[in-house]
């Protein structure tokens, strides 16, 4: 039952849990300005008080506008089954895959749970519950501030970085020195894609460029190739568009596909149509883009 609670009243311990946004943030603040909260904050009820799990986007919105009661549910009576319950209808309260993964090394390290425990209590498989077990295990505490506080990309981390440390068996030191160079800059992830391609695979005097903190200077020698396409063929101008284009609108994709304003009829027919025409090509283009990525990779 939803209730109105002060929110001094909150403990704030997994607020680190959950990726800030500057964006969405500051229209969730002219939303509350102008409807109130519509959405209850959502946390467990236990013996150590009201431990809030989803809402911190909300909470922060209610203080700057000097709002001190807030709507409050209960999701259980303890730490463990509030997250598992919060997981479980993250579909609809668009929990991200970086989120889950926290949340779900939560409950293996400190509520000692095992993967098949979770997998059972979630209605999940182990396989997906390992998934996510296995991206924290790849994050260091660095990087893991830096994406959780706002200040570097989840998508740069999960479709950049970690194709490097899976493919070119880059260190989380490297990963670690890369990600406190451009973190905090407001770059584009296309533009961290062109900086990580470099940093990685490029020379040591751009290395140190880009660790000496010259990110316009890498940028405007990475763009002023790109664009001019060096010495490449016709032929190979358009396959880099080509990949360009599939690789912005796969990123917009990503994460409209959670976006709660879709609501029309209409629009869920043909976009089950266009998305189903996608998945049965997906399995295809993948491998085939697997198998590029490793070629080129290795030139």
């Amino acid at each position: 039952m939803v209730e109105q609670v002060e929110i001094s009243s909150l403990d704030k311990r997994y607020e680190g849990h959950r990726i800030r946004s500057a964006g969405a943030e500051k229209s969730l603040l002219l939303s509350i300005c102008a409807h109130g909260i519509r959405e209850p904050l959502q946390g467990v009820d236990s013996s150590d008080g009201r431990i809030l799990l989803d809402g911190f986007k909300r909470l922060r919105c209610a203080k700057k506008l000097h709002i001190g009661i807030v709507p409050y549910l209960s999701l259980a009576d303890d730490e463990a089954a509030g997250i598992i319950e919060l997981i479980r209808i993250s579909n609809a309260k668009s929990l991200s895959i970086l989120e889950q993964a926290r949340l779900i090394d939560e409950l293996m390290k400190v509520h000692q749970m095992s993967n098949a425990e979770i997998a059972g209590l979630l209605e999940r498989s182990k396989a997906w519950v390992s998934v996510r077990g296995g991206i924290i295990s790849q994050m260091s505490q660095c990087v893991m501030s830096k994406i959780f506080t706002g200040q570097f990309p989840v998508y740069s981390f999960m479709y950049t970085l970690r194709q490097f440390m899976r493919i070119n068996n880059v260190k989380k030191r490297e990963i670690d020195e890369f990600v406190n160079a451009v973190s905090g800059k407001h770059l584009s992830t296309r533009d961290i894609d062109l900086l990580a391609n470099a940093y990685f695979k490029g020379s040591e005097e751009f290395r140190e460029q880009i660790k000496n903190g010259n990110i316009s200077w890498g940028l405007t020698r990475l763009k002023r190739s790109y664009r001019s396409g060096g010495d490449c063929t016709e032929l190979e101008r358009q396959m880099l568009t080509a990949l360009d284009v599939t690789g912005k609108y796969m990123g917009r994709l990503i994460f409209k596909c959670n976006d709660s304003r879709f609501k029309t009829r209409s629009f869920y027919a043909q976009a089950n149509l266009l998305s189903g025409g996608i998945l049965r090509q997906l399995d295809t283009f993948t491998e085939a883009i697997r198998q590029f990525y490793d070629r080129t990779g290795q030139t």
